[in-house]
């Protein structure tokens, strides 16, 4: 199969499904997803970047060896929504390095705490810090204030993730 092809092809839930269905746990395919997700044009960066995401919910291990690449891009302050939002998607999901989960908690604290950032970013960047709280309860009076402060004009859908997240640093606190 030609993966940039098939990319380009449509941009779909089928077209996404068909991928994550050739990639399967086959991490010589996973990879060739990740590096058309890391370095092609924008378009097909932005159209890797749902099937790399649905990739990892359903195979964890297959971003272990792509973490520096992936925190690396993160970094990167021009970044289209769809690549930062799917980056911070699969997080919740693979089980972050400890050399990697400092930085991992600023990108997300950033993402979290910027007036301008996309609604879905922030909501997964508030996932992954509730995640991350478990191993970290320090930084839980700050995961706090953020969604305190964004919580009266914020979406329900927000609403609805950061009552879960509340409820799980809670759980850690005790």
């Amino acid at each position: 199969m030609n993966l940039k092809e098939e990319i380009l092809k449509e941009h779909s839930k089928a077209q996404c499904n068909y991928i994550v269905s050739w990639v399967g746990d086959a991490q010589k395919r996973f990879d060739e997803l990740f590096d058309l997700f890391l370095n092609d044009e924008n378009k097909v960066m932005q159209r890797a970047a749902w099937p790399v995401s649905y990739c990892v919910a359903a195979q964890p291990e297959l971003i272990k060896k792509h973490f520096s690449r992936l925190v690396k891009n993160l970094n990167n302050p021009n970044l289209h929504d769809a690549v930062k939002r799917n980056s911070i998607r699969l997080l919740q999901f693979a089980s972050i390095p400890e050399k990697h989960q400092g930085a991992i908690m600023n990108i997300c604290f950033n993402y979290l705490s910027s007036p301008s950032e996309a609604l879905a970013t922030k909501v997964y960047s508030m996932m992954v810090l509730g995640k991350l709280a478990r191993h970290y309860p320090e930084i839980i009076p700050e995961i706090k204030i953020l969604i305190e402060d964004q919580l009266p004009q914020q979406t329900a859908g927000f609403k609805s993730c950061a009552k879960k997240v509340l409820k799980e640093i809670k759980a850690v606190e005790k």
